[in-house]
Parts: C-alpha cells; structure tokens; sequence
C-alpha cells in the first residue's frame, strides 16, 4: 500500500525483514486456527453432548495461545535465518513483496540448503494440519448427509464447502510457490501464485463468514441505501 500510494518500488532491509516476518507469522497463524476452527466444527457437529468437555473455554483459550505461540517461533527461525544468508546478486526482488523464495535467489551462500530445510520442516507441518482439515470435513459432511431435511443439508454445505475451497487454494497455491524446482519458475508464475495465496484469501473471506450472515447483509444494505431502523 505504502509503495502504490508513493508510487516507489524500494524497502529498507529491515522492512523487508519485518515484512517476511509478519507474512509467516500470520500465514502460520491462519493455517493453525483454521485446524482448529475445523476440529471446533468437527466436535459441534459430530459429537454436540461432549462439546463443552472437549471445547471449554480453557481449552479454547490453550489452543489459540499455542497457535499464536508456534507461529511466533516459526516466523522468527525462518526471518533470523533468511536475513542471516550474505546477499550477493543484486537487490531487486522479482515480487511486489518481500518473499523468501525471491530473497533466496540473491544469497550468494550454501547455507540456504538450511532455510530451504527449514521451508520443508513448515511445509510438513502445514500439510499435516491440511490433513487433519479435509479429515475433520469429511466427518461432518458423513453426519451433514444424515441430516433429514433438505434445507438443514443445503445451509450446512453452502457455509462450509466455500470455506474448504479457499483452505485448499490457500495452502495448496503457497505449498507449490515454495515447493516448486527452479526451472519452472518465471515472473508471471511467480507473480500469479502470489496473488493467489496472499491476496485472494483474505478478499474472500468477508464473502464467507459476514455476507452470508443476515443481519449483516440488513447492515450494509442500510448502509448503502441510507436508511435507518429503530427498535
């Protein structure tokens, strides 16, 4: 925003560390609290009576500080590391932000076998909690088929089948960027995959949790029409 609005294409070194580490602290973040997110809908759905044993608030609260906490630790090896490496090729980033796959092309050293080490480690780990996502809706949308009115089965599916499409183009548009060999990368690939898991994400997800909630949808529509209602 800052470089479109000052129409200048340049970052601080420590910016662009700061930015590397904010995009992995938030992008772990997301990817943990959705896991959990999931399980959350699991147990409502699939097993409603233990809900409050299993999802208490202490639980709640536990779960989201350890997402929070391991996404902290996560950003600050792969930023300590990345920013660790000499650069020697140059300064301009083939990217509209500070990407570690971008930064890596720059570093002169052998050492980046480590962060590539690294970027496997989260890779795992990502893929695991991606797992344990598709595993999770599978069970509720086995329980969502038993439901016996069409309706109910219509609701369950149209909230959760958009939220499943945007995890599976988030994760598996970002496992590609960091995964991909060398030789199939190109400015225009590197550009779009981007695009594809820092931006398209978090422009649908109003789509997704407030547009389909009712009073909302009342909200904005007051909004744009100026019209008021008392209660």
């Amino acid at each position: 925003m800052h470089n479109s609005l000052w129409d200048t294409r340049d970052i601080s070194y420590s910016g662009c560390a700061a930015q590397v580490f904010l995009i992995f602290f938030f992008f772990a973040a997301e990817l943990y609290l959705l896991t959990i997110m999931s399980y959350d809908r699991y147990v409502s759905i699939c097993k409603p009576l233990h809900y409050g044993t299993l999802l208490g608030s202490r639980a709640c609260a536990h779960m989201a500080a350890a997402a929070w906490a391991s996404a902290f630790l996560n950003a600050l090896l792969h930023t300590a590391n990345t920013f660790s490496l000499p650069l020697c090729h140059g300064n301009a980033l083939g990217q509209f932000f500070c990407e570690i796959p971008q930064i890596l092309k720059l570093s002169c050293s052998q050492s980046n076998f480590r962060e590539l080490g690294l970027i496997a480690v989260s890779v795992c780990l990502a893929f695991g909690c991606f797992v344990f996502i598709v595993f999770s809706y599978v069970q509720i949308f086995r329980a969502v088929l038993r439901i016996p009115s069409e309706q109910g089965r219509h609701k369950a599916f149209s909230t959760r089948l958009p939220h499943l499409a945007v995890v599976t183009l988030f994760i598996s548009t970002s496992f590609f960027t960091y995964l991909k060999p060398p030789s199939m990368s190109s400015p225009s690939l590197d550009l779009a995959l981007s695009v594809l898991y820092s931006v398209v994400p978090p422009a649908l997800n109003p789509l997704i949790y407030s547009l389909r909630n009712q009073e909302f949808k009342d909200a904005v529509w007051r909004l744009m029409t100026g019209r008021c209602q008392k209660h």
